[in-house]
């Protein structure tokens, strides 16, 4: 297992689900009244959710089960009709695209659970009984998600993500089968790392495509700079943690890197949201302020998480680090509420916050 890779069509997987992503981060660019009101910040979540849940369920599989097969290919193959199903339903106005969104959402769930058991009669010992354990139980969440068909208005959405949630909760409780068949730890994070790579393209760097300066528009110009100076520096810190200060020869079931990274990946979507309504100034300030220091803080808080457990001890992060890291965005989101800055000036705070981040996290 230390020397899988990752495969070409698991790459090209990754990209119909950047797109779905994408899709979900525009719900966020929908300004009334100078704010974006918390209906949209609950519809993010709720298509988020099931978008990082059916990625992950394929790509925990392969982790611990894939073969470059034929009918493994077949499978994923199948998977990605799904994805395109489900990613072109996701919609503000979900009642009208349920059926579809359902149908979608459900068939990669369950092609994921077919593939564990049709995988069990190869495997032998702890393996069996992972495949055993997920392959059954799998079911479960996705037979309740089924049932919402069944109901109307609020209750439909209940039944749905109550059925995620029992389907994101299955692992934890098979915990004790897990950790005797633990991830691979480097496949693990190259996987998550690869979406996140492909995320910082489409859901960050797409941010700088809308900008446009015109001639002579030097505003423009300098919010498009400070911009990209503040991508690099996401990009730098987070990738250079991967590669040199992460200890890949721990075996763990994993959790940590599956579960954090679903608030990596929405924060960074509400960065790449929050960068272009600074931009194009719509939000009042006092939102703007809140958005873009939250999502950031998200961001943070996630990372470090993250990468603490799988840091070589003496590259962890001490207390002071985090002190040091909160004071910096307390005192600069207080300053500002105090005396109200351009959004230039903002931009400017969150990339030397990411440049110190990135320097004091990586040397």
């Amino acid at each position: 297992m230390q020397d899988k890779k990752v495969t070409w069509l698991e790459l090209f997987y990754d990209l119909l689900f950047a797109a779905a992503v994408s899709t979900a981060t525009h719900v966020l660019l929908h300004v009334e009244k100078g704010e974006i009101y918390p209906e949209y910040f609950l519809k993010f979540v709720l298509i988020f959710i099931p978008i990082w849940w059916s990625w992950v369920g394929q790509t925990l599989f392969i982790n611990r089960f894939g073969q470059d097969f034929l009918h493994q290919r077949i499978f994923t193959i199948l998977q990605m009709l799904f994805v395109l199903i489900m990613t072109s339903s996701l919609s503000v106005d979900f009642d009208q695209y349920y059926l579809p969104f359902l149908i979608g959402y459900i068939g990669i769930r369950a092609l994921t659970a077919i593939q564990y058991l049709v995988v069990r009669s190869l495997e032998e010992g702890d393996r069996k009984k992972v495949a055993q354990y997920l392959g059954t139980r799998f079911w479960i969440g996705i037979i309740i998600s089924c049932f919402s068909i069944l109901f109307d208005s609020w209750i439909r959405y209940s039944v749905l993500y109550a059925g995620i949630f029992v389907d994101i909760i299955v692992p934890f409780f098979g915990r004790k089968y897990l950790v005797k068949a633990s991830s691979n730890t480097v496949h693990l994070l190259e996987r998550f790392a690869s979406l996140t790579l492909i995320l910082f393209g489409e859901s960050v760097i797409s941010t700088l495509y809308v900008l446009q300066p015109q001639k002579g528009d030097w505003d423009s110009i300098l919010f498009s700079i400070i911009s990209f100076i503040l991508i690099i520096s996401m990009w730098w810190q987070y990738f250079e943690n991967v590669e040199k200060k992460v200890d890949k020869s721990i075996q763990t079931p994993g959790q940590t890197i599956i579960y954090g990274h679903l608030f990596i990946l929405m924060s960074l979507s509400m960065i790449a949201a929050s960068i272009k309504l600074l931009f194009l100034n719509e939000v009042r300030y006092s939102f703007n302020l809140y958005f873009i220091f939250g999502s950031v803080l998200l961001y943070f808080i996630t990372t470090t998480i993250v990468f603490h457990q799988y840091r070589f001890k003496q590259d962890r992060l001490k207390y002071y680090h985090l002190a040091l890291f909160l004071g910096i965005l307390a005192t600069l989101f207080i300053s500002n509420l105090i005396v109200e800055v351009s959004n230039i000036v903002i931009m400017g705070e969150m990339t030397l916050f990411f440049i110190i981040y990135a320097k004091l996290t990586t040397t």
